[in-house]
């Protein structure tokens, strides 16, 4: 939830701004693996700092091309936390854009991986 810090870290989710708050908006910009970077506005649906962010990406166009992103920590009874980060998109262009989900999986991937080492750096 540290936005500020993405691009000193992050391949794949170069740059968010805005206001961390249920309702507002977001730009979100990534750059898939072997694809061009693109910006996105979204809203957020939950922030609970140090918990829980998930934010609803869209087209212009309703019902065309949606995606519910999240990202969730959850406390590990080692005294560890667990990441779960998920998207699930809808929509009528989901299925004319496997090609361009492909690349953004493999930049979550990337990001995961990407973060895993962050943390573990920071210990």
């Amino acid at each position: 939830m540290d936005f500020e810090n993405y691009s000193n870290w992050n391949p794949f989710m170069k740059h968010i701004q805005g206001e961390k708050a249920v309702g507002k908006k977001l730009n979100v910009t990534i750059h898939p693996p072997n694809g061009k970077e693109m910006t996105f506005k979204s809203e957020i649906l939950v922030f609970e700092p140090s918990k829980e962010l998930k934010w609803l990406g869209k087209g212009p166009i309703k019902g065309l091309f949606e995606g519910v992103h999240s990202f969730v920590l959850e406390d590990q009874n080692d005294g560890g936390t667990k990441f779960v980060h998920s998207e699930r998109f809808t929509g009528m262009l989901v299925r004319l854009s496997r090609k361009m989900l492909d690349k953004t999986e493999q930049g979550f991937k990337q990001m995961n991986e990407a973060l895993k080492k962050e943390c573990e750096n920071k210990k």
